[in-house]
């Protein structure tokens, strides 16, 4: 596996079957009819846990005046899809990732959740290859310089798109499902906003809700937010 994806990251693998792993995306591993475990999704269940955990608890240290429930907000807005392809993508994972022809000619390289899911397993193959200190190392590295931003503005694009309607109109955004693609564990939905009646945005995730900020996200760049 690529020494410069070990370079981007700040991470040396004792085990290098790990990294390659880690950047196996099932559909590579349909179109070359290999054993469906060698894809990256249980790496993925792990390192989620993994992601989770070390941001709480950078989270409980760093703001020791918040709730409960503020802790939670911004832990879900430091770990949410979008917020980990951000991450993905400046560490160039997507040139990375051994994706089948199919989905790396429907732009794979670049969706959001399979950024957001190869990292994830990234998280999950250091924590075997290196301990939990290591894989809290690299975590902390890229979450500390976005932290304080995210504790800032930890609004959704929803509520976003919501408080800047509501100055010009009385009709709030509607939001549908207009196609769903993929196997049931793992499917791709793509929502529209519409504003009276009238498409303002369309948006593609790994759920409907995050589709949905998705479509928002893209309505707010619309109108110039």
């Amino acid at each position: 596996m690529s020494d410069q994806l070990q370079t981007n990251l700040g991470y040396t693998f004792k085990r290098h079957s790990l990294l390659k792993h880690a950047v196996t995306h099932a559909s590579f591993v349909h179109e070359q009819k290999l054993n469906p475990l060698e894809s990256n999704e249980r790496l993925e269940f792990l390192g989620d846990a993994v992601l989770e955990l070390c941001i709480s608890d950078f989270l409980y240290h760093r703001y020791p005046e918040m709730s409960e429930g503020d802790l939670t907000k911004k832990r879900a807005a430091l770990v949410r899809e979008s917020s980990l392809a951000s991450l993905a993508r400046d560490l160039s994972i997507g040139t990375f990732i051994l994706l089948g022809q199919g989905e790396a000619s429907e732009g794979g390289r670049e969706k959001d959740s399979i950024l957001s899911d190869v990292l994830e397993s990234i998280f999950g193959a250091i924590y075997l290859d290196g301990g939990l200190e290591e894989v809290r190392a690299l975590i902390l590295r890229l979450y500390e310089p976005i932290a304080d931003k995210a504790t800032r503005s930890n609004k959704d694009h929803k509520t976003t798109l919501q408080e800047h309607l509501q100055k010009i109109s009385h009709e709030t955004a509607v939001y549908s499902i207009i196609k769903e693609i993929g196997p049931a564990h793992k499917k791709i939905f793509t929502a529209q906003a519409t504003h009276k009646g009238k498409v303002i945005g369309t948006g593609k995730g790994a759920s409907k809700k995050n589709a949905e900020q998705e479509a928002a996200r893209m309505a707010l760049r619309g109108v110039k937010i």
